[in-house]
C-alpha cells in the first residue's frame, strides 16, 4: 500500500484492491456500480473540474441527487484537493444565500436534471455550473491528481449558527483517514460489508455512511429521500440489498416502528444498527432491541459536526433498560480523541461542558475567524504548549465507569430530529420579519428524548401565527421550522430584563 496522505491517494489503493467488488448498489434498479467502474467516473469529473481551472483549495457546492457520477464527483474534489460542500436543495433561497457567500465557490456542480434554484444562481452571478448529467466523455487520461498534505481541507459541512448565518465547519483529509481507520476498526468493516446510505448527502451523519464504505471497498446502498419517506419501502430496500451496517438518526427507526414497517424478520443480514444525533426515546430503543438484540449490536454514537462525525460509541446492553428514564450511556470517548470536562462546579468535577481534543477535531469555521476563535480554543487546563480543542457546549456526566452521559446544552443549542439547531438562528429568522417586535425560541420537551421547537412572538398590529410560520419557512429549513407560534406581547421578563424563558415554557402553548 502507498503511504496514504491523503484520500485521493486512499481511494486508489481502495480500488487497485477491489476494482471488480460492488462500490454503489440501487435494489430498485439492479444498478450496480463497481470500484472501477466509480473510478472512472470520477476521472470524467476530474477532467472536467480541470477544464473549469478548479485548483487546490478552492471551493465547489454540490446539488447531489445520490447518482454514482455525484458521489465520483466528491471523489474528484478529493483528488485535486477541492473543497467540496453538499447543498440542500429543499433549503429556502435565503439559507442557501447564507452559505454561498461565506463559502465563495468558484464552480456549481449539478446533479439533478433541472438546476435547483437556476434564475437566483444566475442573479448573484454563479454562473459557472458543471451539469453532471451532460458531462463529456474523458479524454485518455485524465489530468493527474494533485499533491497536497493531510492537513488540507476536504469538505465543508454546514450547520446551524447562532447569528442567523449558518456556520461551515471544515473538516481536513487526515481528520477522514483517522476517521475510517476508527470505524474500521470499531465495526470490523471489511469488503464484504454493505452499508445504508439513508442519511441526506448534506447532513453529517452521512459522512460515516460515504467514508466507511468507500474506503474500505464496502458497498453503499444509496436511499433517496422519496425512498426514505416511504417506510416499507425502505426496509424492503435494506433488506434486498442485505445490508449489514445501518446508520441514521433515531428519529427514522422510531418512524419504522411505529408505522409498524419493520418486524424481526426484517434487516436479515444486518449486524449492527448504529444510530446518533439525537436521544433515542427509551421505549422505542427497548423495542428495537426485543427485534434485533439477539443478532445484531444496536450502537449508540454521539460527535459534533465540528469533530468529524463520531467521537464516541456504546453498545445497548440489557442493563441499559432498568432505567427507562435516562438517556443511554455515550460511552466512552473513540481512541483518537481526548477529552477534558469543564465543570461549570468545581465541587462537581465530573460534571461539566464537554470540550475535545485529538486530530479528529476540524479546522475551524470556513471565513469566520470569530466564530473559531470562539470555540476552537486552547486547552483551558495548560498553556505549555499548542493544545486546540472543540467546546461541545454539550454538558456531560462521567459515571464510575468512565462512561460519559449526555446531560443537556451549556447555551441555545438543541439537537432536533437529528440536527444541531441553534435556537437563535430561528429567532434571527423571526426578527427579520417586518412585523415582529420581539421574539424568543424554545425546545419543549416531551418525554423519552421527544421535543418540538416553539417560537412566541410579540407583533406589531393584527399578525396571524400561521402566517409568520409561512414567511419563517422560506428563510428556514423545513426541521428548523417551529411547531407553533403563540402571540404574546409584551414578551415575559426576568429581573435583568432579558426575556424569561422559563415562564413562557411554563405558560399554555396550545393554538
Amino acid at each position: 500500500m502507498s503511504h496514504v496522505t491523503n484520500l485521493g491517494i486512499a481511494f486508489r489503493d481502495v480500488v487497485a484492491r477491489h476494482a471488480d467488488r460492488p462500490a454503489l448498489i440501487y435494489p430498485e434498479t439492479g444498478e450496480r456500480v463497481s470500484y472501477a467502474e466509480l473510478a472512472r467516473l470520477a476521472d470524467r469529473v476530474v477532467t472536467a473540474l480541470h477544464a473549469q481551472d478548479l485548483r487546490p483549495g478552492e471551493v465547489a457546492v454540490f446539488f447531489h441527487d445520490k447518482s454514482p457520477v455525484a458521489y465520483a464527483a466528491m471523489l474528484a474534489c478529493l483528488r485535486l484537493g477541492v473543497i467540496y460542500v453538499n447543498l440542500d436543495p429543499d433549503s429556502p433561497w435565503e439559507r442557501l444565500h447564507r452559505i454561498l457567500s461565506t463559502c465563495r465557490p468558484k464552480l456549481v456542480v449539478n446533479a439533478f436534471a433541472a438546476l435547483p434554484f437556476a434564475a437566483e444562481l444566475a442573479a448573484e452571478g454563479h454562473d459557472a455550473v458543471l451539469h453532471l448529467r451532460a458531462m463529456p466523455e474523458a479524454a485518455d487520461g485524465a489530468p493527474a491528481d494533485a499533491r497536497f498534505s493531510g492537513s488540507h481541507p476536504a469538505y465543508i459541512m454546514f450547520t446551524s449558527g447562532s447569528t442567523g448565518m449558518p456556520k461551515g465547519a471544515v473538516m481536513s483529509h487526515a481528520n477522514l483517514l483517522g476517521f475510517i481507520a476508527w470505524a474500521q476498526s470499531r465495526y470490523g468493516i471489511t469488503p464484504d460489508d454493505v452499508l445504508t446510505n439513508v442519511n441526506p448527502i448534506y447532513f453529517d451523519n452521512s459522512v460515516f455512511d460515504f467514508y466507511s464504505a468507500i474506503f474500505s471497498g464496502a458497498a453503499l446502498v444509496p436511499a433517496t429521500a422519496e425512498q426514505v419517506r416511504d417506510t416499507r419501502r425502505l426496509v424492503r430496500l435494506v433488506n434486498d440489498a442485505r445490508c449489514t451496517i445501518w446508520f441514521s438518526v433515531p428519529s427514522l427507526l422510531v418512524y419504522l416502528l411505529t408505522t409498524r414497517a419493520l418486524a424481526a424478520t426484517d434487516f436479515p443480514a444486518v449486524r449492527k444498527i448504529v444510530f446518533g444525533g439525537e436521544g433515542f426515546p427509551k421505549s422505542k430503543l427497548r423495542q428495537l432491541y426485543e427485534l434485533f438484540g439477539e443478532r445484531a449490536a444496536l450502537e449508540n454514537v454521539y460527535g459534533p459536526t465540528e469533530c468529524t462525525c463520531i467521537c464516541s460509541a456504546h453498545t445497548i446492553r440489557a442493563a441499559d433498560f432498568d432505567d427507562m428514564q435516562a438517556l443511554a450511556p455515550l460511552g466512552l470517548l473513540a481512541e483518537n480523541f481526548d477529552y477534558e470536562i469543564l465543570p461549570q462546579d468545581a465541587s462537581k468535577p465530573d460534571f461539566g461542558e464537554l470540550f475535545l481534543r485529538g486530530p479528529q477535531v476540524g479546522l475551524g469555521y470556513y471565513n469566520d475567524r470569530e466564530r473559531t476563535a470562539r470555540s476552537f480554543v486552547q486547552n483551558p487546563r495548560h498553556a505549555r504548549y499548542a493544545d486546540i480543542g472543540y467546546r461541545t457546549g454539550d454538558l456531560v456526566q462521567r459515571d464510575s465507569n468512565g462512561w460519559l452521559h449526555f446531560r443537556g446544552r451549556a447555551d441555545f443549542q438543541i439537537k432536533h430530529m437529528g440536527y444541531r439547531i441553534e435556537l437563535e438562528e430561528i429567532e434571527a429568522a423571526f426578527n427579520s420579519l417586518p412585523g415582529v417586535k420581539e421574539c424568543a425560541v424554545v425546545y419543549q420537551t416531551l418525554g423519552e428524548g421527544l421535543g418540538q421547537i416553539l417560537a412566541f412572538v410579540a407583533a406589531h398590529g393584527d399578525v396571524a401565527g400561521e402566517d409568520l410560520l409561512k414567511q419563517v419557512a422560506a428563510i428556514l429549513p423545513p426541521y428548523m421550522v417551529p411547531r407553533r407560534v403563540a402571540l404574546i406581547d409584551p414578551l415575559p421578563k426576568n429581573a435583568n430584563g432579558k426575556i424569561d424563558r422559563g415562564a413562557l415554557l411554563g405558560n399554555s402553548v396550545g393554538g
